[in-house]
């Protein structure tokens, strides 16, 4: 009886009924913008699966343990927030607790890995241009499995997991109660968080050394050497940029916890516990901000599937009076009634117009017929209309230098460029 009392008491709200709206409404804010945001991410990158690089593959690894914690966190937490207190039982906090540490590991260890594999591209080129899609798998699987490892841990008394310092969510018990707690905690710290830290650093001050260093010899590289090294710097910087998002949204967290361990957790106020903790779940939209936002290839998908979804909009609307589209008949259309007039729908009224759309003629002189009207039978044209072709001629010259042969291609379209390089 006392336990099941001591546990209701741990499980009410410290903060006040003010401050729980609010960093309520925030949860409620970050769920619907990261659930949004990576899942469209995964849905972009299940339309561009076969064109993924291997280096990518931990941009969507890292979507899908972002989504699982929204997914698994965020609704739980929310409730209880506007609750003023932990709604669930102790199960349910443990299994919180659990998919926190193991979905935030995993993010983690995911920007670790892509750190180094992006240096390795970059600085040892001849290892990087080997790491293919099956190294990239047999990567993804340690990284579940070392994030699983820790996860897993207090589940077998090595440290335990429990509710926050503010009640309304659960997490690792930083008051750590014996020498082994103690252990886990500082092990979590310096395996999962000093030292990915450093490799992060590490790997991407290498990879700026390296470019500022070889500037010069990637100018004189061809074209499609120079591509493929612009997607490779720009792989870099996206994932610089989610790095360092996910790393200041985690370090608070992870000073406050070090701060509960090695001093007195009861001298910790709840507050910046729960400031800290909304910062850790903020991660969960960096990276589908960043890679929708700012990379090339993504966005070409994307608007792909906006331009669908309008088409699509614009189908289902059809039907509605104020968004179908009306015949507008010109001076020359007014007096010829045809098959448009008879129309049942817009697209009917499309594919009919070329058929029915004749210029009025004059007596005396030759039929006329409007533009579309080359698009109903194939062989009418108007007068004055004329075909033209547009030639290119590539001007190459050998260099006997390199042996190469170079292309000069400045005088064409820079969208034919793009095919052509």
């Amino acid at each position: 009886m006392m336990g099941n009392v001591s546990n209701a008491l741990v499980f009410i709200s410290t903060l006040s009924e003010r401050e729980d709206l609010i960093f309520g409404t925030l949860y409620l804010v970050f769920g619907i913008v990261s659930l949004s945001g990576n899942s469209l991410l995964l849905l972009v990158a299940y339309r561009k699966r076969s064109m993924l690089k291997p280096a990518e593959f931990f941009i969507v690894n890292l979507a899908i343990s972002d989504l699982s914690m929204t997914v698994t966190l965020f609704p739980l937490a929310t409730s209880s927030f506007f609750a003023h207190r932990w709604l669930f039982n102790q199960a349910v906090c443990t299994l919180y607790a659990f998919c926190g540490v193991l979905f935030g590991l995993c993010s983690l260890t995911s920007l670790t890995v892509l750190s180094t594999v992006c240096c390795l591209k970059v600085c040892y080129p001849a290892y990087g241009n080997k790491f293919s899609p099956c190294h990239a798998g047999v990567l993804l699987l340690c990284v579940w499995a070392y994030a699983l490892m820790f996860a897993t841990a207090p589940l077998a008394e090595w440290g335990s997991y429990g509710p926050e310092p503010y009640g309304t969510a659960c997490c690792i018990t930083w008051k750590a109660s014996s020498r082994e707690a103690t252990l886990y905690i500082l092990a979590l710290f310096i395996f999962c968080y000093l030292l990915p830290c450093l490799l992060i650093l590490v790997s991407y001050s290498l990879i700026l050394w390296t470019v500022r260093v070889s500037r010069r010899a990637v100018r004189q590289h061809t074209s499609p050497q120079r591509r493929a090294r612009s997607v490779h710097g720009l792989i870099v910087k996206l994932s610089i940029a989610v790095c360092l998002g996910f790393l200041a949204a985690w370090t608070p967290y992870a000073v406050i916890a070090l701060w509960a361990v090695l001093g007195d957790a009861s001298q910790v106020p709840a507050l910046a516990f729960v400031l800290s903790a909304v910062f850790a779940k903020s991660s969960t939209l960096y990276n589908p901000l960043v890679y929708l936002l700012f990379k090339p290839n993504f966005q070409k998908f994307l608007s792909k599937d906006m331009m669908l979804l309008q088409a699509i909009r614009t189908l289902l609307c059809c039907g509605c009076p104020s968004a179908a589209l009306q015949p507008f008949p010109s001076p020359g259309f007014s007096g010829h009634p045809g098959a448009c007039r008879n129309c049942n729908d817009t697209f009917e009224c499309f594919s009919n117009y070329p058929k029915c759309y004749k210029l009025p003629q004059v007596p005396g002189s030759s039929p006329q017929h409007g533009p579309l009207a080359i698009l109903a039978d194939g062989a009418a044209c108007q007068p004055g209309l004329k075909r033209t072709v547009q030639m290119m001629v590539l001007v190459t010259r050998k260099r006997s230098d390199l042996g190469a042969v170079n292309v000069a291609g400045e005088a064409l379209p820079s969208d034919i460029m793009k095919d052509l390089l």
